[in-house]
Protein backbone atom coordinates (compact mmCIF):
# COMPACT_ATOMS: atom_id res chain seq x y z
CA UNK A 1 0.00 0.00 0.00
CA UNK A 2 1.21 3.28 -0.99
CA UNK A 3 1.75 6.33 1.60
CA UNK A 4 3.33 9.47 1.85
CA UNK A 5 5.25 10.63 5.76
CA UNK A 6 3.66 14.14 5.94
CA UNK A 7 3.85 16.63 9.39
CA UNK A 8 0.49 17.37 10.84
CA UNK A 9 -0.47 20.27 13.12
CA UNK A 10 -2.18 19.90 16.27
CA UNK A 11 -5.80 19.58 16.24
CA UNK A 12 -8.42 19.36 18.62
CA UNK A 13 -11.79 17.30 18.01
CA UNK A 14 -15.06 16.58 19.75
CA UNK A 15 -17.12 13.75 19.79
CA UNK A 16 -18.22 10.41 21.07
CA UNK A 17 -15.65 7.96 22.90
CA UNK A 18 -15.74 4.05 23.48
CA UNK A 19 -13.19 2.28 24.93
CA UNK A 20 -12.06 -1.12 23.39
CA UNK A 21 -9.63 -3.25 21.53
CA UNK A 22 -9.38 -5.47 18.58
CA UNK A 23 -9.46 -8.88 20.85
CA UNK A 24 -13.23 -7.86 21.97
CA UNK A 25 -15.60 -9.38 20.32
CA UNK A 26 -18.04 -6.61 20.33
CA UNK A 27 -15.86 -4.39 18.85
CA UNK A 28 -17.34 -3.83 15.35
CA UNK A 29 -20.85 -3.22 16.91
CA UNK A 30 -19.51 -0.99 19.49
CA UNK A 31 -17.51 1.36 17.21
CA UNK A 32 -21.01 1.06 14.69
CA UNK A 33 -22.66 2.69 17.12
CA UNK A 34 -21.27 5.13 18.18
CA UNK A 35 -21.16 6.18 14.37
CA UNK A 36 -24.85 5.73 14.93
CA UNK A 37 -25.43 7.69 17.75
CA UNK A 38 -23.18 10.62 16.78
CA UNK A 39 -25.07 11.45 13.67
CA UNK A 40 -28.50 9.97 14.02
CA UNK A 41 -28.61 11.06 18.06
CA UNK A 42 -28.17 14.65 16.69
CA UNK A 43 -24.43 15.02 18.67
CA UNK A 44 -22.16 16.24 15.51
CA UNK A 45 -25.29 18.79 14.44
CA UNK A 46 -24.84 20.17 18.21
CA UNK A 47 -21.08 20.63 18.38
CA UNK A 48 -20.15 24.20 18.06
CA UNK A 49 -16.54 25.51 16.05
CA UNK A 50 -16.37 22.89 13.54
CA UNK A 51 -13.72 23.70 11.47
CA UNK A 52 -14.85 22.11 8.64
CA UNK A 53 -17.26 19.73 6.97
CA UNK A 54 -15.09 16.37 7.96
CA UNK A 55 -15.73 13.78 10.02
CA UNK A 56 -13.23 11.57 11.87
CA UNK A 57 -12.71 8.17 13.52
CA UNK A 58 -9.94 8.47 16.24
CA UNK A 59 -7.68 5.60 17.81
CA UNK A 60 -5.68 7.02 20.84
CA UNK A 61 -5.07 6.14 24.31
CA UNK A 62 -3.50 2.97 23.56
CA UNK A 63 -2.83 0.74 26.70
CA UNK A 64 0.37 -0.36 24.83
CA UNK A 65 0.17 -1.76 21.26
CA UNK A 66 -2.00 -3.42 18.37
CA UNK A 67 -2.76 -5.85 21.13
CA UNK A 68 -4.06 -3.63 23.77
CA UNK A 69 -7.20 -1.42 24.85
CA UNK A 70 -7.79 2.05 22.80
CA UNK A 71 -10.19 4.80 23.01
CA UNK A 72 -12.08 5.30 19.97
CA UNK A 73 -13.55 9.01 19.12
CA UNK A 74 -16.13 9.19 16.39
CA UNK A 75 -15.82 12.91 16.06
CA UNK A 76 -15.04 16.39 14.24
CA UNK A 77 -12.51 18.85 14.01
CA UNK A 78 -13.36 22.01 16.03
CA UNK A 79 -12.01 25.28 16.91
CA UNK A 80 -9.53 25.50 20.00
CA UNK A 81 -11.42 27.89 22.24
CA UNK A 82 -14.94 26.48 21.16
CA UNK A 83 -17.40 26.29 23.70
CA UNK A 84 -18.31 22.55 24.24
CA UNK A 85 -21.09 20.59 26.00
CA UNK A 86 -20.16 18.29 28.78
CA UNK A 87 -22.10 15.67 26.41
CA UNK A 88 -19.05 15.30 24.23
CA UNK A 89 -15.45 14.45 24.65
CA UNK A 90 -12.66 15.95 23.37
CA UNK A 91 -9.06 14.96 22.28
CA UNK A 92 -5.94 16.44 20.70
CA UNK A 93 -4.51 15.09 18.13
CA UNK A 94 -0.52 15.34 18.41
CA UNK A 95 1.18 17.59 15.83
CA UNK A 96 3.87 15.22 14.52
CA UNK A 97 4.93 12.86 11.50
CA UNK A 98 1.78 10.51 10.12
CA UNK A 99 2.00 7.83 7.41
CA UNK A 100 -0.71 9.46 5.11
CA UNK A 101 -2.70 6.56 3.37
CA UNK A 102 -6.10 7.80 0.45
CA UNK A 103 -8.28 5.15 -0.06
CA UNK A 104 -11.44 5.37 -2.24
CA UNK A 105 -14.98 3.42 -2.21
CA UNK A 106 -17.41 2.54 -0.04
CA UNK A 107 -17.02 3.94 3.18
CA UNK A 108 -17.33 0.53 5.39
CA UNK A 109 -15.82 -1.82 2.77
CA UNK A 110 -12.91 0.53 1.90
CA UNK A 111 -12.05 1.02 5.72
CA UNK A 112 -12.15 -2.49 6.40
CA UNK A 113 -10.20 -3.53 3.34
CA UNK A 114 -7.71 -0.67 3.96
CA UNK A 115 -7.26 -2.15 7.96
CA UNK A 116 -7.06 -6.08 6.98
CA UNK A 117 -3.80 -4.91 4.71
CA UNK A 118 -2.47 -2.33 7.25
CA UNK A 119 -1.80 -5.12 9.76
CA UNK A 120 0.13 -7.01 7.45
CA UNK A 121 2.47 -3.99 6.97
CA UNK A 122 5.91 -2.85 8.64
CA UNK A 123 5.73 0.54 9.72
CA UNK A 124 7.67 2.14 12.76
CA UNK A 125 4.19 3.36 14.66
CA UNK A 126 4.24 5.36 17.61
CA UNK A 127 1.27 4.38 19.09
CA UNK A 128 -0.23 7.74 19.98
CA UNK A 129 -3.35 8.68 17.87
CA UNK A 130 -4.28 7.37 14.52
CA UNK A 131 -7.24 8.61 12.67
CA UNK A 132 -9.44 8.37 9.82
CA UNK A 133 -10.82 11.45 8.21
CA UNK A 134 -13.88 11.29 6.02
CA UNK A 135 -13.50 13.87 3.39
CA UNK A 136 -16.92 14.79 3.13
CA UNK A 137 -20.06 14.42 0.42
CA UNK A 138 -22.84 12.80 0.04
CA UNK A 139 -22.00 9.04 -1.69
CA UNK A 140 -20.90 7.11 0.66
CA UNK A 141 -20.22 4.44 -2.10
CA UNK A 142 -17.38 6.25 -3.35
CA UNK A 143 -16.16 8.18 -0.25
CA UNK A 144 -12.19 9.26 -0.33
CA UNK A 145 -10.68 8.88 3.29
CA UNK A 146 -7.49 10.21 4.66
CA UNK A 147 -5.69 7.25 6.93
CA UNK A 148 -3.08 8.64 9.25
CA UNK A 149 -0.75 6.28 11.55
CA UNK A 150 1.54 8.46 13.81
CA UNK A 151 4.95 7.82 13.17
CA UNK A 152 8.14 7.12 15.65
Amino acid sequence: MNYEVVELREKKVAGIRRRTSNSDANMSAEIGSAWQKFFEGGIYASIPGKINGKTLGVYTNYEKDVNGAYDVLVCCEVEAEAKLSVDVSTEIIPKGKYAKFVIHGDVKEAVQAFWIEFWKMDLDRKYSCDFEEYQGGEDLKQAEIHVYISLN
